[in-house]
């Protein structure tokens, strides 16, 4: 078992060390979800639309970086905008 753990540690390491050297080119938006409130950043760069469709765009195209949508979003918790 300790193995199957250490394996999966290692291999999440892999792909977050990959995450990060990626360059992040990608411009995001924050959707919010209607029926919770919860608000998420979504990346431009995916090809496909969130599911299930109920959500609104609150802030659209014009953060490029992932910490700017960070901090945009938590803006909008302290707001009460989004739920957490």
């Amino acid at each position: 078992m300790r193995r199957i753990f250490a394996l999966g540690a290692v291999a999440a390491i892999g792909f977050t060390a990959l995450a990060a050297s990626s360059p992040a080119e990608a411009s995001y938006h924050l959707i919010r979800w209607q029926d919770t409130g919860f608000c998420q950043m979504w990346d431009q760069s995916i090809p496909t639309a969130p599911y299930p469709g109920n959500y609104t765009v609150i802030v659209g195209s014009d953060v490029p970086t992932f910490s700017h949508a960070l901090a945009f979003k938590d803006g909008l918790l302290r707001n009460g905008t989004c739920a957490f």
